[in-house]
């Protein structure tokens, strides 16, 4: 599959950057533009089923690693460096399980390699019930979504998956893939492999998505993991506290292994 992709900067080693559920390359635009392309030449993807990527059928890690596998062999990355949010950290996790020769530096953004909750499945369908294409105004979706969505915030996130072709909106993402396979997105990795290199788990202080208790299931599968907490962020560390995340990659990125 080839995914879509932006790129930013022209110099330094290979940084390709995951999405979580629900975003897109979009998200990263400004970290990479700025912080990141100084250091690093930046793939910022939309992975499969979400933003201008194709849409599928088929939906879980194993899939997505080997887009990413793909990816790299499409541009000749290997070795890059690997940084994945929510759901694009566990396919970052999965590709260097799976596929360590192409991969250098792995940088996980609050998640561990455990099963998760459904904590989106009422996102997804407040998705799916509204059908974009009969609205004429991007305030009306926004309103009909607030009825179940309270949070202005995470409308705004959610919205940014409308398209506007001149004639109707529509969604982006592929919400009949994302739903029929969450509990897939939800799923543990396999407890199969293990990456060497080095790995930065970062993880929000106000999140609690990846716990003291997960560090042991982290290291046995990638033993020269640390971890940094980023004590003024959420699960959305990136967009929560821009400045102190991208210092603290930035450093990781640039240290000698």
């Amino acid at each position: 599959m080839e995914l879509f992709y932006n790129s930013y900067g022209q110099d330094g080693p290979p940084l390709i950057i995951l999405h979580g559920l629900l975003g897109a390359n979009g998200n990263w635009h400004t970290l990479s533009r700025t912080a990141f392309s100084d250091v690093a030449r930046v793939y910022a993807v939309d992975q499969r089923n979400h933003g201008r990527s194709p849409h599928t059928d088929e939906m879980d890690y194993a899939h997505m690693a080997a887009d990413v596998r793909d990816f790299i062999d499409r541009h000749d990355l290997a070795p890059a460096h690997l940084l994945g949010h929510s759901m694009g950290g566990k396919t970052a996790m999965q590709t260097a399980l799976t596929y360590p020769d192409v991969v250098d530096r792995l940088i996980v953004v609050d998640m561990a390699p455990k099963a998760y909750p459904p904590h989106h499945a009422d996102l997804l369908k407040a998705l799916a019930d509204i059908d974009p294409t009969t609205y004429d105004r991007r305030q009306d979706i926004d309103a009909a979504l607030a009825d179940d969505v309270p949070s202005r915030p995470i409308r705004q996130f959610l919205l940014k998956n409308l398209d506007y072709d001149g004639e109707q909106y529509r969604w982006t993402m592929n919400l009949d893939a994302l739903r029929a396979h969450y509990d897939d997105l939800n799923a543990a990795l396999p407890a199969e492999g293990s990456f060497d290199g080095p790995t930065l788990v970062v993880r929000g202080g106000r999140s609690d998505y990846v716990s003291e208790a997960d560090l042991p299931g982290i290291r046995d599968r990638f033993p020269n993991a640390r971890l940094v907490t980023i004590d003024d962020a959420g699960h959305w560390v990136h967009a929560d506290a821009p400045d102190a995340f991208a210092d603290v990659v930035v450093d990781f990125l640039t240290a000698d292994a």
